[in-house]
C-alpha cells in the first residue's frame, strides 16, 4: 500500500497514529518490499509480525511466506486487519492469523511454529518485545526488525563499543546480530524525529555453552551495566554478596576484576555466572 492507500484506510477507520504506542506507519511500498527482501522470507516460512498496524508489511509478507501471524494490541487496528487482508489479498487470507494482544503477554501462537520474525517495532518497547519473542519462541530462526537507529546500533554493537550494553549482550545470547540497513524518516506517517535502522538476528546454531541458566547470566549482565563506569569487582559486589566474592568469581572465570562490562562477550558473562560462589 502507498501513502494514499494508508491515509484513506486510516481515515475510514478513524485512526490517528499515537505517540503512546509508538505508531509510525510505513507509507512507502518500496521500503516494505525491501524489508521482506532483506529478511530473506522464504515460501515455506511461518512469519510472526509484531504491530502490523494498517497491514502494509503484512500484505508483503503474505506474498512471500507460507503463513503470517500478526500480533496487534490496538483494538481498532486489530479489528480492521482481517478485512484488509481479505479485500486486498483474498487468495492468501486463509494463510493469515491475528492475535489481538500485547506482544509482551503472548505465550503461544496459532498454527505451525514460527520460523521467522519480521516487525516494525515501536521505539519505546522494541528491545523487551524482541527479547521476549526470542525467548518464548525458540523455533524463530531469523529475525529482522526495524527500530530506532540508536537502538539498532546498541543491539548490533560489539564488545568495546561505546554503545555496547545490556541489549547487545542479551540479543547475542540468542543470535548473531548485525545492522542490515538504514531507513529514513520520510517513509513513515507521521514522520518520526529520529532515523530508523534494520537489525538482522540469526539464531545461534548452538546455544552459549554454559551450565548457568539464561536468568543467571542475564543477572550478571544487568549488574555489570547498572554501574558501567565501575570495574566489575565493584559493579558485581551486590550480585556476588561482596566485592571480594565478586573478585573471586571473576578470577575463577578468567576475567580481570579491573575490567568493565563493556569489554566482555556473552560467553565471558556466562563464565562469571557459573563461577558465583567461587572461593567460599
Amino acid at each position: 500500500m502507498g501513502p494514499a492507500d494508508i491515509r484513506e484506510l486510516a481515515a475510514a477507520l478513524g485512526v490517528r497514529p499515537t505517540k503512546q504506542r509508538g505508531q509510525n506507519f510505513v507509507i512507502d511500498a518500496n521500503t516494505v518490499r525491501r524489508i521482506v527482501r532483506t529478511a530473506e522470507v522464504r515460501p515455506d516460512d511461518v512469519v510472526v509480525e509484531i504491530g502490523p498496524g494498517l497491514g502494509s508489511l503484512t500484505l508483503a509478507l503474505l506474498e512471500a511466506a507460507d503463513r503470517v501471524t500478526a500480533v496487534e494490541i490496538d483494538d481498532v487496528l486489530a479489528g480492521a486487519l482481517p478485512a484488509t487482508i481479505e479485500a486486498r489479498m483474498p487468495a492468501r487470507a486463509g494463510r493469515f492469523s491475528l492475535v489481538h494482544s500485547d506482544a509482551m503477554r503472548v505465550r503461544e501462537l496459532p498454527g505451525p511454529a514460527p520460523t521467522a520474525l519480521v516487525a516494525n517495532l515501536p521505539y519505546n518497547v522494541a528491545v523487551p518485545v524482541l527479547l521476549h519473542m526470542l525467548e518464548r519462541f525458540p523455533t524463530i530462526e531469523r529475525t529482522l526488525v526495524m527500530v530506532q537507529a540508536e537502538v539498532a546500533d546498541r543491539l548490533a554493537a560489539a564488545p568495546g563499543s561505546k554503545v555496547y550494553g545490556v541489549p547487545s549482550v542479551k540479543a547475542n545470547w540468542y543470535a548473531d546480530v548485525k545492522r542490515a540497513g538504514a531507513i529514513g524518516r520520510t517513509v513513515f506517517w507521521p514522520a518520526p524525529n529520529v532515523d530508523s535502522g534494520l537489525v538482522s538476528l540469526v539464531r545461534r546454531a548452538e546455544p552459549v555453552k554454559t551450565t548457568a541458566s539464561r536468568a543467571e547470566v542475564f543477572a550478571v549482565v544487568d549488574a555489570a551495566f547498572a554501574q558501567r563506569r565501575k570495574t566489575l569487582r565493584a559493579a558485581l559486589a551486590g550480585w556476588a554478596g561482596s566485592a571480594p566474592a565478586a573478585e573471586a568469581a571473576l578470577v575463577a572465570a578468567g576475567v580481570s576484576p579491573q575490567a568493565r562490562g563493556e569489554a566482555l562477550t556473552v560467553e565471558e558473562f556466562a563464565r562469571i555466572a557459573e563461577s558465583k560462589g567461587a572461593g567460599t
